[in-house]
């Protein structure tokens, strides 16, 4: 089998209401459909986050010129292939040994989402080539995979306690856990928000913080012991972003929350030293934004090892199949509960893994079980 094409769609809707995390306003929903085809007539889908989109489109253009009559099952040495793209190399210059030049520093985040998007659908080939689903080609065997909705997005005007109306109704859907957007507020009004959302969910549901890196390390520590009694079960990313490792040893010491992070780091090579640090009870990397399914499976066997659980970051469509392989090992996978979040993951699928009751439930359909609804595609597409 050879690899003969590498298309992209970037797609991007407006949402109806504008909100905020502590970092940053959203305004639209964006994503990037990969799409990888072989000359057996099978064909794979992936999907990347991240922009600016025609960036991300023009590298995966240049790296499916670089990968066209590659067999699609080595994803390894495509992997390795397109990876050494993003650094200077010896017979690099000017293109000279078949791949890109060495990219510019400022294109890596880029890089690293169309390495993603390729990979990705390079599994739904290995899947469909094998006609298993990807949780049975990694050896898993559990359909149903443990999920999570996360909401509490800030609204410019909302009262502090709007949101808890938002977690009560992700609980009559079925979920047993709900996080929360933190962190933009004065630690007075977040604890209005927490108790709010606390007693909206009830005592038995697990109630996790998002917090988007607001803190320094005695803020978080001061933070993290002033919400503790609301039974937290993680603070997630909750440094600013130019700490280290050993400034999550700092936190955890000082804090009775576990600690989640890892979604902003690009390889294994960067999270590997925040799980060998001790720090985390979580690790939180996300095959749609960095380096792709492959990349995923490496950091999740070195979390296995190190005894730090498993609980990738959206697509649940995707992760909940790597979640299904490691068991016990995985905590589970993230979901948006609501349609109005990312309204183009909700509409690109005519099939997809389902979820409902707090668990993502996966089918036999070989790959990672999604089909395209086309239609949407030329709607929304950017």
């Amino acid at each position: 089998m050879k690899i003969t094409e590498v298309n992209t769609y970037p797609l991007k809707m407006n949402l109806q209401q504008p909100s905020w995390t502590a970092h940053e306003i959203s305004g639209a929903a964006t994503l990037t459909l990969f799409e990888v085809k072989t000359d057996e007539g099978i064909t794979g889908y992936g999907e990347v986050q991240g922009g600016p989109q025609k960036t991300i489109c023009d590298l995966a253009a240049a790296y499916g010129a670089c990968i066209t009559g590659m067999d699609p099952l080595g994803h390894v040495d495509i992997w390795e292939k397109l990876f050494s793209s993003t650094s200077p190399r010896p017979g690099g210059l000017g293109g000279w040994d078949g791949l890109p030049a060495p990219l510019p520093r400022g294109q890596r985040p880029q890089a690293m989402a169309a390495i993603g998007g390729i990979d990705i659908a390079l599994w739904d080939i290995k899947g469909k080539a094998a006609s298993m689903p990807v949780y049975k080609l990694l050896g898993g065997s559990r359909t149903s995979v443990f999920t999570y909705s996360t909401g509490g997005y800030y609204i410019e005007g909302a009262p502090l306690e709007s949101c808890a109306e938002e977690f009560a109704g992700y609980v009559e859907m079925g979920y047993r856990a709900v996080k929360m957007k933190t962190g933009a507020f004065s630690l007075a009004d977040e604890l209005t928000r927490i108790r709010a959302v606390r007693d909206a969910i009830g005592p038995d549901v697990l109630l996790m913080l998002d917090m988007n890196a607001p803190y320094g390390v005695d803020d978080c520590i001061k933070f993290a012991n002033t919400v503790a009694p609301y039974d937290i079960f993680w603070l997630e990313e909750p440094l600013h972003w130019h700490l280290q490792p050993a400034d999550y040893v700092r936190l955890a010491k000082g804090s009775p929350i576990p600690l989640a992070h890892g979604e902003r780091e690009w390889t294994r090579f960067t999270i590997r030293d925040f799980i060998d640090s001790g720090a985390l009870g979580y690790v939180q990397f996300d095959s749609t934004r960095h380096a792709g399914f492959t990349e995923s499976l490496r950091i999740a066997h070195h979390a296995e090892q190190q005894g730090v659980k498993i609980a990738p970051h959206t697509a649940p469509q995707l992760h909940a199949h790597l979640a299904s392989a490691f068991g016990d090992a995985a905590f589970g996978a993230e979901s948006h509960g609501g349609t109005d979040r990312h309204p183009i993951q909700h509409g690109l699928y005519t099939e997809h893994a389902d979820v409902r009751d707090g668990m993502v439930h996966l089918s036999d359909r070989p790959g990672f079980g999604v089909e395209i609804d086309w239609d949407f595609v030329k709607k929304v597409g950017a």
